[in-house]
């Protein structure tokens, strides 16, 4: 069970990010490289930083939206830097029903739903 938590960025991140449940609070951001180094390579300036984000998708929606993860966690108001509880409660009830879930399936079954997940992403029907 995987949380992704403010900006989950480089091969690193993603490399810690294989889990059979994969989860986003919803301000954080993931990707495969920063903004600035998109932006960086793309069109030679950092300045166009916004530009890169936005092409990348790294927003939870976006994420979500891509089959890249399983869902977005709400944050409390201002943020969960600003409220640890509240946000840990939610992190705290989400792996009790996971674990649950996970726990009723056989190893193999886990290990297959896995693979499928995460071969499925960026796989795109064009019709």
């Amino acid at each position: 069970i995987v949380f992704v938590n403010g900006e989950g960025g480089s091969g690193g991140a993603l490399a810690l990010g294989v889990g059979d449940k994969v989860y986003m609070l919803e301000n954080s951001i993931y990707s495969v490289i920063s903004p600035e180094g998109c932006a960086a390579i793309l069109w030679r300036d950092r300045a166009k930083a916004s530009d890169a984000a936005k092409a990348m998708k790294i927003t939870s929606s976006d994420a979500l939206r891509l089959g890249a993860i399983d869902d977005i966690l709400p944050e409390p108001i201002g943020g969960a830097h600003r409220n640890h509880a509240a946000i840990a409660k939610t992190i705290r009830k989400t792996i009790v029903r996971d674990i649950a879930e996970l726990t009723s399936i056989s190893t193999r079954e886990m290990l297959d739903n896995r693979l499928d997940k995460f071969l499925s992403i960026g796989v795109f029907d064009e019709g």
